[in-house]
């Protein structure tokens, strides 16, 4: 049979394949593609998504164009500071820049987090590796003199100098300084940089190896850098801040409040400020006299993943774990509505979210974070460590199942977070979880390739379905259906959970960014979630979209 795909407002070559119609053939074995009798749906975009996924570093080149890198991406990316224009320039998975910057013969140096590397590119050369072995290798510059300095955040915590050559081993400056991270060099010489964990602008001199506090006050300072006058700027991320601050006295001048989540910033040669927003995948100008943001490209959604659809009030909305924000879409009206972003309230990267009566949990495996929010306030009640927690699930009376990527576990976990037991293990690489009836749950098994159906209270563990190509995202239809993301085929499946048959509903989806070296297979998870009426939802992290399949009538 063919399944007739009508794309609406589709955009780029990696939805090309959504156009086209699908010819299904019956194989005959219960987890193989079957026919299905009159199945058509509408493809529709309820939100597009922009260039980027996730956006932090950026500098300037020769031109006055911005050069932007996307860790999750893995990309950099050359942007016209004046149309909004992007361009790949450096692609995943060596694009992976948390920070760049150019030296005075135009090369290209950018730190690499995933890989722990310091990479550099000449114009039309080869990509070099300057330093490796820095896991948490973050934000970078160049002094006047041409010295290479990289500092270590968030899972490491010191300031490097690196061998501009890459010749000789790094050499290690400072340690446990509180969160170094995008950091300029001033017209002392010394840096100037954010402590990240201490709220504090700090002064460092690299050959004496001493450091000072500027200016304090700080919720949590992002970036500083230096303009051609030797004022020094500053972003603190939580409250969506840009300051002017006196690299001598301290004393400190708000310029702009923009929206929270900001990451870094950049000073071009005309002293144009522009600054980058990690949960809008946007860059802004900001006008250093009256404070005025102008747009130079954003996106109303920075990475989607994990999505649960509720009705509130009559109304259908669909919750988001958006990697850089949780979020909310109001289905009739297409409105994106910020629950919390990252690092305001304390919030952590969202990559499994789940909601209760009052509360809503957030999980994030990269962090081994378990947290847990009050619906109506966005407060953090209570956070945990919980190595390389997974996708959650709400159960009644304020309780939640937790899997675990690394360990296989699936939990079951108290509104306290308190860890009442574990119900079973040895799971290959949980990526989502739905609730089946009757005291079960549908775990997707995205390393193993398989459903299975765990019963919650004595850990009893059925493989509805098996031989599934990368299994992420999975929701349960009203007839009780399965639907599973097959992020490895890049198809959208239907199993039924008593027979395993399996039926392909969608192929060719913009699904599966690429994984970065270390990451789960899974990364971030594929979502997906289906209406009392049938309607299916579907999160693209390729395009940083949201995709819906609507049942033809």
């Amino acid at each position: 049979m063919k399944l007739e795909l009508v794309g609406k407002n589709l955009r780029g070559a990696s939805s090309a394949g959504l156009l086209t119609a699908l010819v299904f053939s019956a194989w005959g074995c219960s987890s193989s593609p079957s026919r299905e009798q009159n199945l058509t749906y509408d493809l529709e975009t309820l939100i597009e998504g922009n260039p980027f996924h996730g956006i932090h570093g950026l500098t300037f080149d020769s031109e006055d164009k911005i050069w932007v890198g996307s860790v999750v991406g893995q990309s950099i990316y050359r942007v016209d500071p004046a149309s909004g224009e992007v361009e790949l320039r450096v692609a995943p998975p060596l694009g992976v820049a948390d920070d760049l910057e150019f030296d005075a013969q135009g090369r290209l140096v950018w730190t690499a987090l995933f890989r722990g590397q310091v990479l550099a590119q000449s114009p039309g050369g080869p990509i070099e590796v300057l330093a490796e072995g820095l896991p948490a290798v973050n934000s970078i510059a160049f002094n006047e003199e041409g010295r290479l300095f990289v500092s270590e955040v968030f899972h490491g915590d010191a300031l490097w100098e690196i061998d501009p050559k890459g010749e000789a081993e790094p050499r290690k400056i400072l340690e446990d300084m509180g969160g170094l991270n995008g950091f300029d060099f001033g017209p002392d010489g010394k840096i100037y940089g954010p402590l990240w964990f201490k709220g504090v602008i700090a002064r460092i001199d690299v050959d004496a190896g001493t450091i000072e506090t500027v200016a304090s006050g700080f919720a949590v300072p992002a970036a500083a850098n230096f303009d051609s006058k030797g004022q020094l700027w500053v972003l603190d991320t939580e409250p969506g801040q840009v300051w002017r601050v006196d690299p001598v006295t301290g004393e400190k001048t708000l310029v702009a409040e923009v929206d929270p989540s900001l990451d870094n910033l950049a000073i071009d040669s005309q002293d144009r400020l522009f600054i980058t927003n990690m949960a809008n995948n946007g860059i802004y100008e900001i006008d250093t006299e009256t404070g005025e943001s102008r747009t130079v490209v954003e996106g109303k959604l920075a990475l989607p993943g994990a999505l649960t659809l509720i009705e509130e009030e009559g109304r259908e909305i669909l919750h988001v774990a958006d990697v850089f924000s949780y979020r909310t879409v109001d289905i009739a009206t297409k409105e994106v509505r910020d629950i919390v972003r990252v690092y305001q309230n304390g919030a952590v990267n969202p990559v499994g979210i789940a909601l209760g009566q009052d509360k809503m949990l957030i999980s994030f495996f990269f962090e081994s974070a378990l947290q847990i929010f009050d619906r109506k306030t966005s407060e953090l009640l209570k956070a945990i460590d919980l190595p390389m927690a997974g996708p959650v699930v709400a159960l009644g009376g304020d309780s939640w199942l937790v899997a675990t990527i690394g360990g296989g576990d699936l939990l079951l976990v108290d509104s306290e977070l308190e860890i009442q037991r574990t119900i079973t293990s040895g799971l290959g690489e949980p990526a989502a979880l739905a609730l089946a009836g009757a005291g079960k749950v549908y775990v997707s098994e995205c390393s193993a390739g398989v459903i299975s159906e765990i019963d919650i209270e004595s850990g009893a563990r059925r493989v509805i379905a098996e031989h599934l190509s990368q299994p992420e995202g999975i929701a349960v239809t009203t007839e009780g259906h399965i639907l599973v993301a097959e992020v490895g085929a890049r198809a959208l499946s239907r199993i039924d959970p008593a027979s395993g048959e399996r039926q392909i509903l969608a192929e060719d989806l913009p699904i599966g960014l690429p994984v970065p070296e270390g990451m789960p297979i899974s990364f971030i998870p594929t979502g997906v979630a289906v209406s009392s009426a049938g309607v299916i939802y579907l999160s693209s992290d390729v395009d940083t979209a949201i995709y819906r399949l609507v049942p033809s009538s």
